[in-house]
Order: structure tokens, then sequence, then C-alpha cells
């Protein structure tokens, strides 16, 4: 079934000047019910302090990272020794940047993504805890 559109009809904005707008720049849509817009205005489907940070989180995570990232178990050092230790060479000739061989990219990405593990799995299971999931 095909569309017919009156022959006489103009597009609002683009013909003659139909539209009363009170700025420039703003176009009233002439037949969206008010309802229509207010539904979506009222959505609480999403909390609004989704991130619901605990300093508690924060530091718990840190004490737990540190703690076995600091047990020397990789040639008789720990990871954040060799990670701390990287950096120190790596500042010792500071302006440049270090090679994209060196081993301070192995030993910071290592040791930030157990960081980061271990913060997000504490955040889990400390508000998994305080909401009642376990």
């Amino acid at each position: 079934m095909a569309a017919t559109f009156a022959p006489s009809s103009t597009v609002l904005g683009l013909g003659r000047s139909s539209l009363s707008s009170t700025s420039p720049g703003l176009v009233k849509l002439p037949n969206v019910p008010r309802s229509r817009v207010a539904k979506f205005r009222k959505c609480t489907c999403f909390q609004r302090d989704w991130l619901r940070k605990d300093l508690n989180v924060i530091g718990f995570g840190l004490i737990g990272w540190l703690a076995p990232s600091s047990i020397p178990a990789i040639n008789g050092k720990s990871l954040t020794g060799l990670f701390f230790e990287s950096i120190g060479t790596e500042l010792a000739h500071f302006p440049t940047p270090p090679a994209l061989t060196s081993q301070f990219w192995l030993w910071l990405i290592t040791w930030h993504l157990g960081l980061f593990l271990c913060l997000t799995f504490g955040q889990i299971g400390f508000k998994g805890r305080s909401d009642g999931y376990f």
C-alpha cells in the first residue's frame, strides 16, 4: 500500500513560516501527547547512586592486593617490589619514555590488573553481602 500526499501540503519549517516558536532554534512537535513525554521523565529503573562507593571497599581492597603482591614469589622478589623498582629505573632517564620492550610495562599491567580485579570483586562481595544476596 503506497502512501499518497496532498500536493498542496508543506513541510513544517521548510515552506512558509507556520511554526510558532519563541526562539529560532526550537521546533514544537504538534501531535505528541503530554502523557507520552511524561512517561520517559519518570523512569526510576536506574539508581542515581549506581557506584555506591564505600571507603571500606577501597581500603580493604588495597590491603587485600598489597599483601599477596608483596610476597617474594618471582625469583625471590615480589610483584610490588619489581613494579616499584622498574618505576625507579625508568625515572632515572626521565624525559625519555620507557621503551616498548621494557619490563616496566609488564609489571605495570600485571600489578594494576590485579588491583582492579581485587577492588571489583571486593565491591561485588561487600555490596552483595550488605544487600543480602549471599
